[in-house]
């Protein structure tokens, strides 16, 4: 089938959604998350019970989707599987631009009645050359529009993240621990069975979106393999792409037949083959989130060599241990370095081999500090250990300050590790995050995660400039 981009871009950035069999026996899930819609919404039900809740939102109700009075760019469809082709004919016959299938029950049962329901759907959608998103997924995401997946992800604010995940759950969860994490969504979409769109088709769609600086992916399997290799290449040339593969395990791999109907893929081919088509392998959510947050804040990383401060004794140790498990470096500064963090450097509750700790007493001197190592020839990379515990905001605003203005001038990439423990904590780790990132320097909530997300970085653009080709 022929991709239409500009069909996509209506589905994606509409002004007309209509929602077909919303019900109250499911609290009229799909109507509820489009509350925040700002264009136009509607819905298509006959059961005269649930009409009567609609009408209660405040929505127009129709009886059949033929009857909207507007051109129609979505139409997010949760009747039950008996009725899918009927409401797939209408919405050919409406002209919609595209539709979201949340109705499930077809080739993921793994029964004959499913799978050949999905093979008849296919066949009249690409007859048609009508494009469905799913079925069997949550659809689409764009929080600048108003239009979402689940009541719980939030909207107005907007980023240049894109995400295509073949699950709806992680799908949302995605958009809610970015936007903790201080990253916003520009765009994203669940499609479950990839029946007729897949996921080089929305690949290509999100490469040529301006508004889209960084790819996520939540993958399971994919149907052509060739050609999901061909496009990811392209498209990692232009864009970073990070991949999360699902069915890792034997175990998961027998999950995912029963959710999405996708073959897996043996792990270690699959990590091969995106590292030789330039993307990033991620193992977990939180590490995708991460390599994604240090590839759009972090310049090129050229080195592995990493300069770290701010921690204390009792943590020097462990960092360096991170970092060198992940494939850094945190080696031994230059003479110069030593010899002029001897002249300041109050030794009681504090050293400097590199991690540099600092204490309370030594952190006063955190300008000198990381003078000295933007300066030190030994590193590529600055890591600044800061601590919300001590609730001192303008010490914080200080260091926000002071590592802001080595980025404007240094060619070093600069990292920061914000930990927590408590919820007050984490309020404060998120505010600082922000301060942070604000300025254009990623900050993580725990040494393993940064760690991570700088070597992942600097894969990428290893590979990208030949080293690691």
């Amino acid at each position: 089938m022929r991709v239409d981009f500009t069909r996509l871009d209506r589905a994606f950035n509409p002004k007309c959604v209509v929602v077909v069999g919303d019900s109250r026996r499911s609290n009229f899930e799909w109507l509820q998350a489009n509350r925040t819609f700002k264009g136009k919404l509607y819905s298509v039900q006959v059961s005269p019970e649930s009409i009567e809740g609609i009408k209660a939102m405040g929505v127009p109700n129709y009886l059949s989707l033929l009857d909207i009075p507007d051109p129609i760019d979505l139409a997010v469809v949760a009747v039950p599987r008996s009725a899918a082709l009927k409401i797939l004919d209408d919405c050919i016959r409406k002209e919609v631009a595209a539709a979201h299938f949340f109705t499930s029950g077809f080739a993921e049962t793994e029964t004959e009645e499913g799978i050949k329901l999905e093979r008849a759907f296919r066949e009249k959608a690409e007859a048609a050359n009508f494009h469905i998103i799913g079925p069997n997924c949550m659809g689409l995401f764009n929080p600048k529009v108003g239009i979402r997946q689940a009541a719980t992800q939030p909207t107005g604010a907007t980023g240049p993240l894109g995400f295509i995940s073949q699950s709806g759950t992680h799908a949302i969860e995605f958009s809610l621990v970015a936007h903790l994490q201080g990253l916003e969504i520009s765009k994203s979409v669940s499609f479950g069975n990839a029946t007729v769109l897949d996921s080089p088709d929305y690949l290509e769609y999100f490469v040529q979106d301006p508004e889209i600086g960084v790819i996520g992916m939540y993958l399971e399997g994919v149907k052509n393999g060739q050609r999901f290799m061909k496009v990811l290449k392209a498209v990692s040339a232009r864009k970073p792409v990070v991949i999360w593969k699902g069915g890792r395990t034997e175990e998961g791999g027998r999950a995912i037949a029963s959710h999405t109907g996708s073959l897996a893929v043996s792990q270690a081919i699959w990590d091969a083959a995106v590292r030789q088509c330039g993307a990033v392998n991620a193992a977990s959510m939180e590490e995708l989130v991460d390599t994604l947050k240090a590839l759009l804040y972090l310049p090129p990383v050229r080195g592995g060599r990493v300069a770290i401060t701010g921690g204390s004794g009792g943590q020097s140790v462990a960092i360096a241990d991170v970092f060198g498990e992940v494939g850094l470096e945190v080696p031994r500064l230059s003479k110069v370095s030593y010899d002029e963090l001897a002249t300041f450097y109050n030794l009681i509750g504090g050293g400097y081999p590199n991690p540099i700790d600092t204490g309370n007493q030594n952190r006063a001197e955190m300008k000198h500090i990381l003078e000295i190592l933007e300066r030190d020839a030994n590193t590529d990379n600055i890591v600044l250990l800061t601590m919300t515990r001590f609730g001192i905001p303008e010490r914080m605003q200080t260091e926000v300050d002071l590592m802001a203005e080595i980025k404007a001038r240094s060619p070093k990439t600069l990292t920061v590790i914000i930990p927590y423990s408590t919820p007050e904590e984490m309020r404060r780790a998120r505010e600082l995050t922000q301060r942070f990132q604000g300025r254009g320097i990623p900050a993580f909530p725990s040494i393993e995660r940064g760690a991570r997300a700088l070597k992942n970085a600097l894969d990428y653009y290893s590979f990208k400039s030949g080293d690691g080709a």
